[in-house]
């Protein structure tokens, strides 16, 4: 389909425009002002540093839950196969009952401790993530696929849940970043096999979203296990959950970091935006 603004380029974007009439439209709206995004919303520049510190030191402390709750996995296995060792069917003996007691307790620990820290992390995330939201709207207005309500209420929407935030980092990436690259996702707009390849956030997003279906998969194994070979089997599946929530963990401290620097290095090599970082 030609463009309906030229009627000579093949049309890349949903209302019908190609790449070169949208850099013409953009190019013809006024600049947005510093600290006000191009949609008129309040968009003030603001560093992300201590929030990103807060969020690292967070997602270390869900490294360290995901590590305690691999620790109490082995001690459940452990006392599984003793039971499958001594003829369960027979009965147990006090010892070994009084293990079985201690492993469940310290899995169900382990368990609170990975909520606890997990629940802590996602608050100080968000506040993290729509703060570089925002820095990014001042940064490249134009990129944004989504509104910025979306930055938080997306994480919240099933379904939706599963490649919003994603492709919210990546907007939210190449506006912090180098301002051709920007550039080639406006004029590129629609053809997103004309975007550039984003193997952090997409590795970061690869395995939260596998660790999110492995660990519900593996906890409804183990809520419905009554021998001690389903408890066993369920547990490998909740320990190799733990496994991809903490690769899915360092990841994330990689990503926050690096876009934390690229905004931190950009507002204060930009002169439109240098005095406006509060």
């Amino acid at each position: 389909m030609l463009c309906t603004e030229c009627q000579f380029n093949t049309a890349t974007t949903s209302d019908g425009l190609c790449g070169v009439c949208v850099i013409a439209a953009a190019q013809s709206q006024p600049a947005p002002r510093p600290g006000y995004s191009f949609n008129g919303h309040p968009a003030h520049l603001r560093s992300p540093v201590g929030l990103a510190r807060a969020t690292i030191a967070l997602l270390g402390a869900v490294i360290a839950a995901d590590l305690y709750s691999l620790w109490a996995g082995t001690v459940v296995q452990d006392v599984m196969d003793d039971l499958l060792g001594s003829g369960y069917t027979v009965g147990y003996g006090t010892d070994l009952v009084r293990e079985a007691e201690r492993a469940d307790t310290l899995y169900s620990v382990s368990g609170y401790l990975q909520t606890a820290a997990l629940v802590a992390t996602c608050v100080v995330f968000l506040c993290w993530f729509h703060r570089v939201r925002v820095n990014a709207e001042v940064f490249e207005p134009y990129i944004h696929s989504k509104t910025r309500g979306w930055t938080v209420g997306s994480w919240f929407v099933p379904v939706v849940n599963l490649w919003f935030p994603r492709r919210i980092a990546l907007d939210i990436w190449d506006a912090s970043g180098d301002r051709s690259v920007a550039l080639d996702r406006t004029m590129t707009l629609g053809d997103s096999s004309a975007r550039a390849t984003h193997p952090l956030i997409n590795g970061w997003w690869t395995l939260w979203v596998a660790s999110l279906l492995v660990g519900r998969w593996a906890s409804s194994g183990y809520w419905a296990a009554e021998e001690p070979d389903e408890v066993d089997a369920a547990v490998s599946g909740l320990m190799l959950a733990d496994v991809l929530d903490l690769a899915a963990a360092v990841m994330a401290i990689l990503f926050v970091r690096r876009l934390t620097r690229m905004q931190d290095a950009k507002a204060k090599a930009d002169p439109l935006t240098v005095g406006h970082v509060s």
